[in-house]
């Protein structure tokens, strides 16, 4: 109902007459092009939304796809179309209101246009339908929900009624009607087609509303792909019928084409079709549609908009105020509230036609991110479980990409002034990012319950463990230990509370005992191993919040956590996480990817200097002798290198091995290989274990250890240890370095 409530909004009573007058009879063409362009992209977001069912929608998409300022901008742009939206329903449904009363009851409008004018009374009309439908989102989901099942389900009775008297006229018109009323077909060329197209194509925008109310949904892994594609699957046929209606059953009084006729009325066509075929009651009947349209449509659109808002305030992209949580109603009652006021704000004041246009435009352009995310995202988190996947990808979301570019490119031929109103709007959003919200993002604190450090925690810090798969907590513990001896550091091993993100900090302690159980474990672990290990419980709403906030906590030199094999999943903990510690960890971090159980006893240690090079270098003079582990270090070449290129990698190993201290010798190893990663994955099958540096890139490290190392712990078979020295650390090193 949310789907369908906002797709059959005011769009095809207002677009069904200027689409045939753009293309004449082609118009039902451009309806049916429209909804399979649209139907591409309903395939990604039936996949997305069922494997990320999170508030946002698209935003929440890109935003995973692409971190930063692009998913900042997709959130941006995708909050003010859909605010837009909510303003033009709300000015359709006064323009409806008032031709209601002006064609039964004139006297009532005559009065009240006396005293506030036919403008003024068309606003108040706008305020109160604004404020009735925000006041309603935020008494709760099931209400809303409720109030779009009877409005819609209204709707499409009425809608229902119109066809069937349609579909009778034709059945007793004369011989040939038809065949007049769609020759010829194409009157102004393929041309007008594509720009109906482009003009109609807001009415198609509705479906991805079920996506932004993804959290509040019930088995939204497969309820989403089902009501996306059966709330299109109506959408489609019911405006692909009234258009046929429309062209066909309508005789104009004077033989003209009946799509001149319908384009002449622009707007308003589908009421005076009415009054061709129906009887006198007809026009009340389709005006009191429109009105039931625009309410629904205002309704889901009010509902998407602030999810936008409130997923937006959830990673501080907007004040962390747009993100409260109503306590009684559970509603997103800020971002409802906001929402509102700029949409009441822009019904009175703008001229909504451009920034309508401009609306049209931006989910055009936002279809078009969606699309890409889905290719994006089967990349970096190919372990996401999905339900649902894009059939024949990936040529299905390609097409999504093209063809929704284009429709926003060829809408500069006749709507220039949309490009400019979206341009200005996603300009503002970007000084307002690297202003002010992205510091914010970076410096938000972690929502975690403050909770003393254990007391034998020692002054200098700890080398701490967080600990999530019961299957590796042995395993890190052997890792971290010799590293904490070897530092003088406490060994600390804590987890994660998950708290719902609905609930208040404090209700954590109702999900602790999931975790116990883990620290139990390693403690247990630690008692037979003869190690002095700390354990403690970390309470937070986002995972990655907690393990950082841990880490600052006890005051940590080096994080030691399980990974992967590569920085985003779905896993709660170790997917999407890695990326945020990798970016905001404030120690030395080592990421584990466990391939092979046990403790190594041969280890590869790829090398081409630098400071993590040379954090590796350090780890492995303590891991080997506690290990008993032989280590071969190891330098890529391209195949048939130069001698002189041989001797400059020889020279890189000689730099790195200076500072590893170990008993056994270490061996040499030259590796000629067309990729350096594709070399070390494939030498690494004789190894147990790899130890490698992060990226000196600056760009890479910022959302990954790098390239070489994140596709050497994706395809090595071999346990893969990547280390990042923390940047603190990294100053030291250099002064070091340089004497």
């Amino acid at each position: 109902m949310i789907g369908v409530g906002a797709m059959i909004g005011a769009g095809i009573f207002v677009l069904t007459g200027i689409a045939a007058g753009e293309s004449g009879p082609a118009s039902i063409l451009a309806f049916a092009l429209n909804g399979a362009v649209t139907l591409l992209t309903a395939f990604a977001y039936a996949e997305l939304a069922a494997a990320i069912p999170e508030a946002g929608g698209g935003y929440a998409f890109v935003r995973r796809a692409f971190p930063g300022a692009i998913g900042f901008t997709a959130g941006w742009m995708l909050w003010f179309a859909y605010t837009v939206a909510c303003s033009l329903y709300a000015l359709g449904f006064a323009g409806y209101f008032w031709e209601f009363f002006l064609k039964y009851t004139p006297g009532l409008p005559e009065v009240v246009f006396n005293v506030v004018g036919e403008h003024g009374a068309g606003l108040v009309v706008t305020f109160v339908i604004a404020v009735t439908f925000v006041q309603l989102n935020s008494r709760g989901t099931a209400v809303t929900g409720m109030a779009e099942n009877v409005l819609t389900v209204a709707k499409l009775i009425i809608l229902g009624v119109f066809i069937a008297y349609g579909l009778k006229a034709l059945g007793a018109a004369p011989a040939g009607q038809v065949t007049e009323s769609f020759n010829p077909f194409f009157p102004k060329g393929m041309g007008g087609v594509i720009i109906a197209m482009g003009l109609t194509f807001i009415a198609f925008e509705g479906y991805d509303l079920i996506a932004t109310v993804a959290e509040e949904i019930k088995d939204p892994e497969r309820t989403i792909p089902q009501a996306t594609f059966i709330s299109l699957a109506i959408t489609v046929v019911m405006y692909l019928l009234i258009l046929f209606v429309s062209l066909a059953a309508v005789q104009p009084p004077g033989g003209e084409p009946s799509w001149q006729f319908l384009g002449e009325y622009g707007e308003t066509a589908i009421v005076r079709a009415a009054e061709g075929f129906m009887p006198a009651f007809g026009v009340a009947v389709i005006v009191f549609g429109g009105l039931l349209s625009t309410m629904s449509a205002l309704n889901a659109t009010i509902m998407a908009s602030s999810r936008v808002a409130f997923s937006m305030g959830r990673d501080r992209w907007l004040p962390k105020a747009v993100a409260t949580i109503h306590p009684e109603r559970r509603t997103p009652h800020v971002a409802i509230g906001v929402t509102g006021v700029i949409l009441i704000v822009m019904a009175l004041t703008l001229p909504i036609e451009a920034v309508g246009s401009a609306a049209s435009l931006i989910f055009l352009l936002t279809f078009a991110m969606v699309n890409l995310s889905v290719i994006v995202l089967r990349r970096k988190e190919p372990d996401i479980p999905r339900r649902y996947k894009v059939p024949l990808y990936p040529l299905v979301p390609a097409l999504g990409v093209i063809l929704n570019v284009f429709l926003a490119l060829y809408q500069f031929t006749f709507q220039p002034l949309a490009w400019y109103v979206t341009a200005g709007w996603v300009v503002v959003g970007l000084l307002l990012y690297y202003a002010y919200f992205e510091k914010q993002a970076s410096a938000a604190l972690p929502q975690v319950l403050e909770r003393p450090a254990p007391p034998h925690i020692r002054p200098e810090g700890a080398v701490v463990v967080p600990l999530h798969n019961p299957d590796h907590v042995e395993i890190l513990l052997d890792y971290a230990s010799p590293i904490a001896q070897a530092r003088d550091r406490s060994l600390l091993a804590y987890s994660v509370v998950e708290v719902p993100q609905q609930l208040p900090i404090h209700e954590g302690i109702r999900f602790q005992q999931h975790r116990e159980g883990l620290l139990r474990r390693a403690r247990e672990y630690a008692s037979d191993e003869n190690l002095e290990l700390e354990t403690d419980l970390v309470v937070a709403h986002k995972a990655p919040d907690g393990i950082l906030a841990g880490a600052r906590r006890y005051n940590a030199d080096c994080l030691v956590m399980g990974w992967k094999g590569h920085t985003n999943t779905r896993d709660r903990i170790f997917g999407e996480v890695a990326d945020q510690i990798i970016r905001h960890a404030p120690c030395d971090l080592a990421l584990l990817k466990v391939s092979k159980p046990g403790k190594p006893k041969r280890c590869l240690f790829p090398t081409a200097g630098g400071e993590h090079a040379q954090l590796a270098a350090e780890m492995l003079s303590v891991l080997a002798p506690a290990f008993g582990m032989t280590v071969t270090a190891c330098h890529v070449v391209p195949p048939n290198a130069t001698d002189a290129t041989k001797e400059q990698a020889d020279e890189w190993i000689s730099k790195t091995l200076a500072s590893i201290a170990v008993d056994e010798p270490v061996d040499r190893k030259i590796i000629e290989a067309e990729s350096v990663a594709g070399g070390i994955a494939l030498e690494s099958r004789d190894y147990d274990l790899v130890v490698l540096g992060a990226a000196r890139e600056p760009y890479l490290q910022q959302v990954m250890f790098g390239e070489i190392p994140e596709k050497v712990a994706r395809y090595s078979p071999a346990s893969v240890l990547v280390v990042k020295r923390y940047e603190g650390h990294v100053r030291s090193w250099l002064k070091r370095a340089l004497g």
